[in-house]
């Protein structure tokens, strides 16, 4: 699959927006060793490098917004080692990219 797993970041306001790369959403799984972790997986639009984000469900309601698209810093990207998953990854980040603006809700 993936070399390593690297850290989450927010979007980028006002800092360094030049070292940062756009991901878009191209999988969203629950963990099936926790319960109530949902795993979002972003990633670059040739699904080369990718930044994976775990989500803890602190309740039923507990509502909070997953956009699009993210601006990751460049140094928390992963990269992606196997050339299906990049493929496959490369295709979800375009049909995401097609359908929404980074900011949407999906």
């Amino acid at each position: 699959m993936t070399d390593h797993s690297p850290s989450v970041d927010a979007p980028a306001e006002s800092d360094g927006d030049a070292e940062r790369q756009r991901v878009w959403l191209v999988e969203r799984t629950y963990s099936d060793d926790e319960q109530n972790i949902v795993i979002l997986v972003y990633a670059t639009p040739d699904g080369s490098q990718y930044l994976r984000k775990e989500r803890a469900l602190t309740s039923f309601d507990d509502a909070r917004d997953t956009t699009a698209g993210l601006l990751a810093r460049e140094s928390s990207l992963g990269t992606v080692t196997d050339s299906d998953e990049r493929r496959r990854y490369a295709q979800e980040a375009k049909r995401t990219r097609e359908q929404y603006a980074p900011d949407d809700v999906v």
